[in-house]
């Protein structure tokens, strides 16, 4: 990758940062520590590695995309907002009554595959994407991104099952592997790890990255369309609320909110950030 190139990204993943953080903060709740988590691997998804056109977000031979881990709808609808699928004045209408864009990601938001709420369900949707795309010589892709405490659920190995099985290549997972989830460590909860074992026992390609080097994970991607007859699955290690200090590597901002001075704080910090990068 060129450095421009990727400077530009993680440009992108700050702003998308604070964007998220910014609708989280009009609304008065959101989940922050998961969204931030994931920064980089949605940037590298929505302005490299899809196939999409926000001006045709039906379009038939589209790249499809599934946020498995729904309540991180912030990160999400900043990062369909700042890619042209809506306005991004659209997202100080977040959790409202009446709005489209609701805490869990739904289908009819342009650019949303599927709709979020329980946890466990969206590689089972993705593969059937995937699987309806070789069945009609689409040519197209898959994703689908998972929590690593979200594998804790058996649906994801049901379907983790049947796509080594089939042999779905066109079918490229990400776990966000920030080691936390909402009642604590993966460790004190139930831990899933190895995770990248398990997949390959279930006759995955399996590739680990660091999950907040947009290189790393692009080139994954790129790695992962080579595969002939395997799923990919790209076991991301983050970090939870990464890119702000106060939010970083704890379970308080799953869902919980800052403080005016920790939001300030966090503001700046991501201010800096992006100053920085516009250099």
């Amino acid at each position: 990758m060129l450095t421009e190139e990727k400077r530009k990204l993680e440009l992108e993943a700050a702003n998308i940062r604070k964007t998220a953080l910014e609708t989280i903060h009009t609304a008065g709740s959101g989940h922050i520590g998961g969204s931030f988590s994931m920064a980089e691997i949605v940037t590298v998804l929505f302005f490299k590695a899809m196939n999409i056109d926000p001006k045709d977000p039906d379009k038939k031979d589209r790249d499809r995309l599934v946020l498995s881990k729904g309540h991180c709808s912030p990160v999400m609808y900043a990062t369909l907002a700042r890619r042209g699928f809506f306005p991004v004045e659209h997202l100080k209408t977040f959790r409202k009554i009446d709005s489209d864009l609701s805490g869990h990601v739904e289908i009819h938001v342009p650019g949303v595959d599927m709709s979020g709420g329980s946890l466990g369900q969206g590689l089972s949707v993705a593969l059937g994407m995937a699987m309806y795309g070789k069945c009609n010589n689409l040519g197209n892709y898959a994703y689908a991104i998972m929590g690593d405490g979200e594998i804790q659920e058996g649906q994801i190995w049901e379907a983790a099952m049947a796509a080594g099985f089939f042999k779905v290549n066109n079918l490229i997972g990400f776990v966000d592997n920030n080691q936390i989830q909402l009642d604590g460590r993966l460790t004190e909860v139930m831990d899933p790890n190895p995770i990248d074992e398990k997949f390959r026992a279930f006759g995955w390609n399996v590739i680990n990255v660091n999950g907040h080097d947009v290189e790393e994970i692009a080139d994954a991607i790129e790695e992962a369309k080579k595969s002939k007859d395997k799923p990919t699955m790209i076991v991301a290690h983050t970090v939870k609320g990464k890119g702000v200090s106060v939010f970083e590597d704890t379970n308080r901002f799953h869902g919980g909110q800052p403080t005016p001075e920790e939001y300030d704080l966090a503001i700046k910090e991501l201010d800096d950030q992006i100053a920085a990068l516009e250099v």
